[in-house]
């Protein structure tokens, strides 16, 4: 019996098509595609009809809390959007791009796998078309325009250095660089303070072009970016030192969605990519409505669990945008409901009906969740090879007592073939007008009640408790006049609590705000639950030890 194939041999295999052929399933002409190579193109921002978003159809795709490794949102949204088109159904994959620090780190690239992937699998893991490096160096611009104003008398702005919340970003995981001290070696180097690196995915740079309208809101909220008050305790915006241009000519390019395709030669549109833990996690706005503009049905998706990117795209995303996503649909994987149920590492793979009923807890939760938003979920089993008969239709069971339909998504081993049952059920809940969407909460309520709504109603939590830095921070929130905005909470992905040791459905906690960030340009404010970092580390044994490229340039081990 002959292996099965890796992602990357799949992606190298494939008869990928110019991507003026994809264009022009979705009736885009030749004249509007700016080339990156044969296989990419940037899209023009003129083509988003708003008229045309109000009739397609919006398809979210969350899963439950994850292991370490995901459990395939990217594979089943790439999956459903093939799956999708074999019904004949004008569908898109609306995606976020990879960051290198999961890709070089422990979870890999985001570019789905088997044979629901979107490529070319290399490119878009790597480098791609290069948003992630302008938005680097627009957020690396108004670090050093920062500091050069701290050390200029003529202009200085009087800005108290201890006060500078603005961080460097580089997009690999490098624990290192977490907290630094810059300025050293003399007056000619600058003013010497504590600073940092965030990882680009957990940028405001990043939140700001994926909730940006246009390039005039881009710019906007650009100049909008807090830095820090002064010695007299005002606060100095971005737009204070006149960096929203010079930041917004750097983005010109990384504004314009990128078009792609499934290995079945669908389009698929690649845009933005924030992380859910630390950030929003979903894509952009504008490659969302592109999407809609373009095709029937949108398959989109957010990050990590749907206490985490889910949440944050009906409340955030949706509330910028004014999106109604019209179903969602929720991916598990029967290892993972085995560790909910108290499978070790090394037992995911051991077949446990006992361990699936107690993790289908934390199943419960969420699909408890997604209804507390207006809207009838569908689960998607993303199938694995030792998946059992016996838990399969157990997991169906127990969403049938909730009303729920669970569909097996066999898409990472058939691709669009493996998909049509989770189509149809998708189209078939659309159809019936199963539900409304509306939001958990309204932002004009005050900040501590709009995180004590999700903490109750989301997580489970009892509480919310408060540390003394978070209870200083949010005094200043208020003063700013920022307590208006959504909140984005950095929270641990591996549970609903924010200790990720308490897997399943954890009862009897209370949550922690150990301290408070705001995004006053992209518009939120990010209470950060325990340990959180906007820095990741590597692990021991990162996923470059096993990458590989020939004489020829040909890449292996990247997945």
């Amino acid at each position: 019996m002959n292996p099965f194939p890796t992602d990357i041999e799949i992606a190298q295999s494939a008869a990928i098509q110019p991507i003026k052929h994809i264009a022009q399933k979705l009736s885009i002409s030749e004249d509007d595609l700016d080339y990156y190579g044969r296989y990419k193109a940037k899209l023009p921002l003129h083509l988003i009809n708003e008229d045309k978003i109000k009739q397609s159809h919006l398809i979210l795709v969350t899963a439950i809390n994850p292991t370490p490794s995901g459990e395939g949102k990217t594979t089943v949204s790439v999956g459903l959007c093939d799956g999708l088109n074999k019904i004949n159904k004008k569908a898109v994959a609306v995606l976020r791009e990879p960051s290198l620090g999961p890709v070089f780190g422990i979870k890999g690239g985001a570019a789905g796998g088997g044979y629901s992937q979107v490529i070319p699998m290399e490119d878009i893991n790597l480098h791609f078309t290069g948003d992630f490096s302008a938005i680097e160096k627009a957020n690396n611009l108004l670090a050093a325009l920062i500091d050069n104003n701290l050390q200029n008398k003529e202009t200085n702005l009087n800005l108290d250095p201890r006060t500078i919340k603005w961080k460097r970003v580089m997009d690999m995981n490098d624990r290192s660089l977490r907290q630094i001290v810059i300025g050293l070696g003399g007056t000619q180097n600058g003013i010497p303070r504590e600073d940092g690196f965030n990882i680009t995915p957990a940028s405001e740079v990043m939140a700001i072009l994926c909730l940006s309208k246009d390039l005039e809101d881009l710019k906007k909220r650009l100049g909008s970016i807090f830095i820090g008050l002064t010695y007299d305790k005002k606060p100095v915006f971005a737009r204070d030192l006149k960096a929203e241009n010079a930041m917004a000519i750097l983005l010109k390019d990384a504004i314009r969605p990128n078009l792609v395709q499934t290995l079945e030669g669908n389009p698929a549109i690649l845009h933005g990519g924030p992380f859910a833990n630390i950030a929003q996690g979903t894509n952009t706005l504008l490659a969302t409505k592109m999407g809609l503009s373009l095709a029937d049905y949108v398959v989109t998706e957010a990050g990590f669990g749907a206490d985490l990117g889910a949440e944050k795209f009906m409340n955030i995303k949706c509330g910028y945008g004014q999106l109604k996503p019209a179903v969602i649909v929720i991916v598990a994987t029967i290892r993972a409901l085995r560790h909910h149920g108290g499978a070790k590492k090394g037992e995911y793979n051991t077949v446990d009906t006992a361990r699936v009923e107690t993790g289908f807890a934390n199943l419960a939760k969420h699909i408890e969740n997604c209804r507390q938003f207006g809207l009838q979920p569908i689960v998607a089993i993303n199938h694995f090879p030792g998946d059992s008969e016996a838990e399969l239709d157990l997991v169906k069971q127990l969403c049938n007592n909730m009303n729920v339909k669970a569909v097996v998504s066999y898409g990472f081993a058939k691709g669009g073939n493996g998909t049509t049952e989770l189509a149809q059920e998708v189209c078939a809940t659309i159809a019936a007008g199963a539900g409304t969407f509306k939001p958990l909460y309204h932002w004009d309520a005050s900040v501590e009640s709009k995180i004590e709504c999700i903490a109750q109603n989301i997580y489970g939590a009892d509480g919310v408790d408060y540390m003394p830095k978070a209870k200083t921070q949010l005094k200043l929130i208020n003063e700013l006049g920022f307590s208006g905005l959504p909140v984005c909470m950095a929270k641990t992905q591996k549970s609903l609590s924010d200790n990720e040791t308490r897997i399943g459905r954890p009862q009897g906690f209370r949550i922690s705000v150990r301290e408070f960030e705001f995004a006053a340009g992209a518009g939120f404010i990010i209470p950060i639950l325990g340990d959180m970092m906007r820095m990741p580390g590597l692990p021991s044994h990162p996923a470059s030890e096993q990458m590989h490229i020939d004489a020829n340039g040909k890449i292996s081990g990247l997945s």
